[in-house]
């Protein structure tokens, strides 16, 4: 399976980044999302949840974060963490926080995720009510956005290439591996960030499903439409085909 050598990616996980205040309306919404049930809390102040499929291994996390207004970030696992880590920082990552089996990151333009341990999993959970949340997109500002591509291009290994629109580059996993990720080139000069897309048979079914769970609509354009969940965050619901993740022929 693709990955660095010596640290190679078994497994990924889209992290749900929540205010305290609203993270329970957050995991309610996201658990009927992907049809999920939260694991137990766990955490110093039980800020962290995994949603949890029926069938599948688990690719989705919560967290509860007590500053800022939140977003996403991937966690990596790794069958070799610290030999996951130094390739990370040797391509100019910086450690955040160190511990014991795992570790928190940022990219060189500021974007954090996490290195921590394989534990097995390596079945994609089903889709659900005609879409899956499979792909995490990267927010940069068009000053680093080239060195950032060649970044995350070296850090999963995955297949590299440029997107639909002069402002997107994809990262495809190989089979088997539940997320994508997408880098976006903002319009201007703006922290580094990240938002959950969720590829869908029908945009306009699934934004219907989720504005009655509570989400709000925020935008509409030719290939995505940008929501925002009950707690606030932002997030895209893409024309891309559930199962394989690629746009529509034609």
């Amino acid at each position: 399976m693709g990955g660095v050598t010596g640290g190679a990616i078994r497994w990924t996980y889209a992290f749900i980044d929540r205010p305290e205040s609203g993270f329970e309306q957050a995991c309610a919404f996201w658990r009927t999302v992907t049809a999920t049930e939260p694991s137990t809390p766990r955490g110093e102040r039980g800020e962290f949840v995994t949603l949890l499929p029926a069938r599948g291994d688990a690719c989705v996390k919560a967290q509860a974060v007590d500053a800022g207004d939140g977003g996403a970030h991937l966690d990596f696992s790794v069958a070799d963490v610290p030999a996951f880590v130094d390739r990370a920082v040797d391509l100019g990552a910086g450690v955040v926080a160190g511990h014991t089996g795992w570790a928190v990151l940022r990219s060189p333009a500021g974007q954090p995720f996490c290195a921590v341990p394989w534990h097995g999993e390596s079945v994609r959970p089903p889709v659900v009510e005609g879409s899956r949340l499979d792909q995490v997109c990267l927010d940069i500002a068009p000053d680093v956005f080239a060195a950032e591509v060649a970044f995350w291009a070296a850090l999963t290994g995955w297949e590299s290439y440029a997107g639909s629109l002069p402002e997107f580059h994809v990262l495809r996993p190989p089979a088997g591996l539940p997320l994508r990720i997408l880098l976006q080139r903002l319009a201007g000069s703006a922290p580094a960030s990240a938002h959950l897309d969720l590829a869908c048979a029908d945009r306009n079914t699934t934004r219907a499903r989720h504005e009655h769970l509570g989400a709000t609509f925020v935008a509409e354009h030719p290939h995505w439409t940008v929501m925002r969940d009950p707690a606030g965050g932002t997030y895209c619901l893409t024309a891309r085909d559930p199962d394989s993740g690629g746009l529509p022929a034609g």
